[in-house]
């Protein structure tokens, strides 16, 4: 599953220089699918939707640090544990129930991500 960022957040950004796939953006910041991965132009997702990895997507939260769930792997290829909930100073990087995925979805959306 992916982590959520609760609304917990102190919005220390210790979370974000972590995040192995840039997936971690502050509040109110637009968010791209090619930030911090080897994405470029119009590529099709492993759900099958196609996009623009260099369009601005929305943000999710305006008021905290968020994470997307499409380029979360919970650093699975990367670390032995999710990095933002390793330093997040208030445990509010916890697994988010509504993005519950295996590790073979996640380690295939790393791969995916950055071209492995």
């Amino acid at each position: 599953m992916a982590i959520i960022i609760t609304d917990e957040c102190i919005n220390c950004g210790a979370c974000e220089p972590e995040c192995p796939n840039t997936a971690i953006y502050e509040g109110a910041d637009d968010w791209r699918y090619k930030d911090g991965t080897k994405l470029k132009g119009r590529v099709i997702l492993p759900d099958g939707t196609e996009v623009d990895s260099d369009e601005a997507q929305t943000p999710i939260s305006d008021e905290i640090y968020y994470i997307v769930p499409g380029k979360c792997t919970e650093c699975k290829g990367f670390h032995d544990e999710p990095q933002c909930a390793a330093v997040c100073p208030v445990d509010c990087c916890i697994p988010d129930d509504n993005h519950v995925e295996t590790e073979e979805t996640l380690l295939n959306r790393q791969a995916f991500l950055h071209n492995e």
